[in-house]
């Protein structure tokens, strides 16, 4: 079943491929694989890596609507979260991002890459509605998916089930998948992840956490990486 989301409570914030690349720790041969992006929003990564000659789908509830209602919401929310954000910096590091306006550059140019791209790339099947726990592709269809901001980040909101149950489906369409960060919103760390390793390392798949060149929100520089199991991996 599709995640139930209204317009009037859609607040787009993309990121660029290079908070992609730093946030996931992605290599060239990782930019090589079929990419799932679970959850990407209006991110400019799958835009910026068809310019690439990249292999990416992304998969989120927002692209149920157009590109001009995105943009409504980008509009009228923007401002709130610039606010919101100047607000709270203490819980940010500014070096890469050195200011408020900075972020805000970055991401609305990143959010003006994605809507260049979306309606095209959504013709193409490169934009696909839907979401984890219920991702609509088959077994094995890609080689590594990447939850950007969603799981652990909103502990207070989805369930312990929920995260496991959603990290197994991205598991059952990619060989490898990839979260980050592992804090929540109060810049701690997520009390999920203790129990949803334990889980997938009892259900025999191998699972790293590991520091990434990237710490936007202050101690979330980490990703988790979950492996296919290890029987798959010693039967090759």
């Amino acid at each position: 079943m599709l995640m139930a989301i209204s317009y009037e409570s859609i607040v787009p914030w993309g990121r660029s491929f290079d908070e992609y690349r730093r946030m996931f720790a992605l290599s060239e041969d990782d930019l090589a694989m079929r990419i799932l992006g679970c959850g990407d929003g209006p991110a400019g990564f799958n835009a910026e890596m068809r310019n690439r000659g990249g292999n990416v789908v992304s998969c989120d509830p927002l692209y149920q609507f157009s590109a001009e209602q995105v943009r409504e919401r980008i509009d009228a929310t923007y401002r709130t979260v610039i606010e919101e954000t100047r607000r709270e910096q203490h819980r940010f590091v500014w070096d890469s991002i050195r200011s408020v306006d900075e972020l805000g550059e970055i991401r609305m140019s990143a959010m003006r890459t994605f809507l260049a791209d979306y309606e095209h790339g959504k013709r193409l099947g490169r934009y696909v509605c839907g979401a984890a726990p219920d991702l609509p592709f088959p077994a094995g269809a890609f080689d590594l998916a990447l939850s950007s901001h969603f799981l652990f980040l909103y502990s207070d909101n989805l369930t312990l089930e929920f995260h496991e149950q959603s990290l197994l489906d991205m598991l059952r369409v990619a060989r490898e998948a990839r979260i980050f960060p592992l804090l929540n919103y109060n810049a701690e760390r997520s009390p999920y992840l203790e129990p949803v390793c334990e889980q997938l390392e009892r259900d025999g798949y191998r699972v790293a956490i590991e520091a990434v060149p990237y710490e936007f929100q202050r101690g979330g520089n980490e990703m988790l990486r979950v492996g296919k199991r290890k029987k798959e991996t010693s039967d090759e």
